[in-house]
Protein backbone atom coordinates (compact mmCIF):
# COMPACT_ATOMS: atom_id res chain seq x y z
CA UNK A 1 0.00 0.00 0.00
CA UNK A 2 1.71 3.31 -1.28
CA UNK A 3 2.07 6.63 0.89
CA UNK A 4 -0.80 9.18 0.42
CA UNK A 5 0.02 12.54 -0.56
CA UNK A 6 0.60 14.64 2.29
CA UNK A 7 -1.06 17.57 0.79
CA UNK A 8 -4.16 15.99 -0.63
CA UNK A 9 -7.94 17.06 0.73
CA UNK A 10 -8.31 13.60 2.54
CA UNK A 11 -4.83 13.81 4.26
CA UNK A 12 -5.83 17.48 5.50
CA UNK A 13 -9.30 16.22 6.21
CA UNK A 14 -7.91 13.59 8.39
CA UNK A 15 -5.44 15.69 10.17
CA UNK A 16 -7.55 18.10 10.95
CA UNK A 17 -9.92 15.93 12.35
CA UNK A 18 -7.05 13.67 14.47
CA UNK A 19 -5.65 17.20 15.65
CA UNK A 20 -8.85 18.18 16.88
CA UNK A 21 -10.98 15.63 18.21
CA UNK A 22 -9.25 13.93 21.15
CA UNK A 23 -11.17 10.92 20.93
CA UNK A 24 -10.71 11.00 17.55
CA UNK A 25 -6.71 10.57 18.11
CA UNK A 26 -6.97 7.98 20.65
CA UNK A 27 -9.13 6.00 17.95
CA UNK A 28 -6.17 6.38 15.35
CA UNK A 29 -3.43 5.27 17.69
CA UNK A 30 -4.88 1.95 18.49
CA UNK A 31 -7.06 1.48 15.60
CA UNK A 32 -7.44 -1.04 12.88
CA UNK A 33 -7.64 -4.81 12.77
CA UNK A 34 -4.65 -5.76 14.86
CA UNK A 35 -3.03 -3.12 17.40
CA UNK A 36 -5.84 -3.30 20.22
CA UNK A 37 -5.61 -7.63 19.71
CA UNK A 38 -1.80 -7.43 20.30
CA UNK A 39 -2.33 -4.61 22.83
CA UNK A 40 -4.65 -7.06 24.37
CA UNK A 41 -2.47 -9.71 24.37
CA UNK A 42 -0.26 -8.05 25.87
CA UNK A 43 -2.10 -7.24 28.81
CA UNK A 44 -0.44 -9.87 31.51
CA UNK A 45 3.13 -9.55 30.45
CA UNK A 46 5.78 -9.75 28.19
CA UNK A 47 6.00 -11.88 25.25
CA UNK A 48 7.85 -12.71 22.48
CA UNK A 49 7.25 -11.97 19.03
CA UNK A 50 6.94 -16.00 18.33
CA UNK A 51 4.60 -16.05 21.23
CA UNK A 52 2.06 -12.97 20.03
CA UNK A 53 2.28 -14.24 16.37
CA UNK A 54 0.81 -18.08 17.70
CA UNK A 55 -1.94 -16.33 19.96
CA UNK A 56 -3.16 -13.80 17.11
CA UNK A 57 -4.69 -16.65 14.75
CA UNK A 58 -4.83 -15.18 10.43
CA UNK A 59 -2.07 -12.54 11.45
CA UNK A 60 1.15 -13.10 9.06
CA UNK A 61 4.41 -12.41 10.34
CA UNK A 62 5.18 -9.14 8.27
CA UNK A 63 1.82 -7.22 9.65
CA UNK A 64 2.81 -8.48 13.71
CA UNK A 65 5.97 -6.93 12.30
CA UNK A 66 4.37 -4.11 11.17
CA UNK A 67 1.74 -3.57 14.07
CA UNK A 68 4.71 -3.29 16.37
CA UNK A 69 6.35 -1.19 14.70
CA UNK A 70 3.96 1.33 14.47
CA UNK A 71 2.99 0.93 18.23
CA UNK A 72 6.42 1.24 19.26
CA UNK A 73 6.57 4.58 17.59
CA UNK A 74 3.70 5.62 19.19
CA UNK A 75 4.91 5.04 22.83
CA UNK A 76 2.33 2.07 23.45
CA UNK A 77 4.68 -0.85 23.20
CA UNK A 78 7.89 -1.49 24.35
CA UNK A 79 10.53 -3.60 22.59
CA UNK A 80 13.68 -4.83 24.45
CA UNK A 81 16.67 -6.97 22.49
CA UNK A 82 18.72 -8.99 25.08
CA UNK A 83 22.34 -9.61 23.89
CA UNK A 84 22.18 -13.22 23.54
CA UNK A 85 22.81 -16.03 20.94
CA UNK A 86 20.16 -16.34 19.35
CA UNK A 87 19.21 -13.26 20.47
CA UNK A 88 16.17 -12.96 22.18
CA UNK A 89 13.50 -9.66 21.79
CA UNK A 90 10.89 -8.94 24.30
CA UNK A 91 7.56 -6.90 23.73
CA UNK A 92 5.65 -5.53 26.54
CA UNK A 93 2.84 -2.44 27.03
CA UNK A 94 4.32 0.57 27.75
CA UNK A 95 2.73 2.77 31.06
CA UNK A 96 0.83 4.83 28.74
CA UNK A 97 -0.66 1.60 27.20
CA UNK A 98 -1.52 -0.19 30.51
CA UNK A 99 -3.81 3.46 31.37
CA UNK A 100 -5.95 1.80 28.10
CA UNK A 101 -6.24 -1.81 30.33
CA UNK A 102 -9.77 -0.46 31.86
CA UNK A 103 -10.90 1.13 28.79
CA UNK A 104 -11.09 -1.72 26.19
CA UNK A 105 -11.90 -3.97 29.15
CA UNK A 106 -14.77 -1.77 29.39
CA UNK A 107 -14.78 -1.71 25.77
CA UNK A 108 -15.35 -5.07 25.36
CA UNK A 109 -18.05 -5.92 27.97
CA UNK A 110 -19.75 -3.11 25.28
CA UNK A 111 -18.90 -5.60 22.18
CA UNK A 112 -20.30 -8.56 24.42
CA UNK A 113 -23.53 -6.93 25.13
CA UNK A 114 -24.04 -5.08 22.07
CA UNK A 115 -22.99 -8.09 20.23
CA UNK A 116 -25.48 -10.21 22.31
CA UNK A 117 -28.69 -7.46 21.43
CA UNK A 118 -27.57 -7.41 17.16
CA UNK A 119 -28.35 -11.18 17.65
CA UNK A 120 -31.52 -11.54 20.02
CA UNK A 121 -32.56 -9.32 16.92
CA UNK A 122 -31.98 -11.16 13.84
CA UNK A 123 -33.44 -14.31 15.95
CA UNK A 124 -36.50 -12.30 16.25
CA UNK A 125 -36.49 -11.19 12.83
CA UNK A 126 -35.97 -14.74 11.59
CA UNK A 127 -32.69 -14.14 9.88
Amino acid sequence: MGKRKENSTNMLNENYIVESCNLTYAVCKIGGRWKLLILCKLENGKLRFSELRNQIVGITERMLTLQLRELEKEGLVKRTVYAEVPPRVDYELTDIAQELVPIWNQLSQWGAKHKELVVEKEVDKGF
